[in-house]
């Protein structure tokens, strides 16, 4: 997990910081979700000009420190990705450390999948272990947050959601 500690109240910048894997909800889900955001005047931190590889950013770790509402878009490829998982884990601990709210969205996914690590979910961080097999840590970390983000109470939009 990452070791920066998180923000204090009087730090917040963001009303919301969106969690999420491009490759899943860019042209759907998150467009809708950004322009509902705006029209109600709510200002949501979505960075979407990440590159693939690399570490994740400092100043992205502070826009999770610096929002209130820490929210993660759960899809099929979301633990596919390394960056994505390090922000989940940066938000669990904002969660736990300085009380931020985590509101998970299970998109085309089921939040047992999530929790367990099963399906997709398991594929990925096995094939993370695999990855940073020489930082088990990591991807314990990975997997702890998986856990306690999958027992949070969310939004569940199955495959045959309207």
């Amino acid at each position: 997990m990452a070791t920066s500690t998180c923000c204090d109240v009087s730090e917040i910048r963001n009303d919301v910081f969106i969690s999420f894997t491009g490759i899943d909800v860019r042209r759907g889900l998150l467009s809708h979700l950004k322009r509902e955001l705006h029209r109600k005047h709510i200002d949501a931190y979505v960075d979407e000009r990440l590159d693939k590889g690399g570490e994740i950013s400092s100043s992205l770790l502070r826009a999770i420190e610096g929002s209130k509402i820490l929210l993660v878009v759960f899809s099929r490829h979301y633990a596919s990705s390394h960056w994505c998982l390090e922000e989940l884990a940066k938000m669990i601990e904002c969660m736990e450390t300085n009380k931020q709210i985590v509101l998970p969205v299970f998109f085309n996914i089921d939040p047992s999948h999530v929790r367990h690590q099963y399906g997709d979910y398991g594929y990925a961080l096995a094939e993370h272990e695999e990855e940073f097999k020489e930082n088990m840590l990591k991807v314990q970390s990975w997997r702890s947050a998986l856990k306690k983000a999958g027992r949070l109470s969310g939004f569940h939009y199955p495959t045959n959601y309207e």
